[in-house]
């Protein structure tokens, strides 16, 4: 089986991730191992964000719930999910749901660097004349910058495993809002 280049970097990126988050959190125990678990949860912070889209014919609802643990004043590393629902007027309608893994890097306090995988299932309906039902799973990978002040991060991000023939995303790069509390 021959290996793509977006498959050989997605491995690469994962074992660095997973490298990453290991010394983090071996670091981490290692450090505080008098402590208490309260301190754990001081370095946790829960957010994400909702999205509502409606125009003529069309509705977009997301909800994208997220919690980041804080691993020093630079690096942070959490988990999310999603749904979302979209609907164009006799054309389709489109459920969306999944679960992400994001790091975030804040080389200075109002800069935020990301990178987030995220795996998302995908049902897609046709209505007629052109009926069709499509089910599929969709990665994305995407790399991100951001101002960032108080809770508020506003920026972009860039989707490296991009498809055009996708039925996921219509372009690789999308604006965010992050809030963390």
């Amino acid at each position: 089986m021959k290996k793509t280049h977006r498959s050989s970097f997605l491995e690469v990126y994962l074992i660095l991730v997973t490298l990453f988050v290991s010394l983090s959190m071996s670091a981490q125990f290692q450090n505080n191992s008098n402590s208490t678990s309260s301190d754990f949860w001081n370095k946790v912070q829960f957010g994400g964000g909702l999205g509502l889209s409606l125009g003529s014919g069309y509705t977009d609802i997301s909800v994208s719930p997220s919690a980041i643990y804080n691993v020093n004043q630079y690096f942070a590393v959490g988990l999310g999910v999603q749904y979302t629902y979209a609907k164009l007027k006799n054309s389709y309608s489109s459920n969306l749901y999944g679960g992400s893994v994001i790091t975030l890097f804040n080389p200075l306090p109002e800069i935020q660097l990301s990178a987030e995988l995220e795996q998302l299932r995908v049902n897609v309906s046709g209505v007629s004349p052109n009926a069709f039902k499509d089910n599929f799973w969709n990665t994305g990978l995407f790399l991100g910058a951001g101002y960032g002040s108080n809770n508020a991060t506003v920026g972009i991000r860039y989707n490296v495993l991009y498809k055009e023939s996708s039925l996921a995303y219509n372009t690789a790069f999308m604006p965010f809002v992050r809030f963390y509390f």
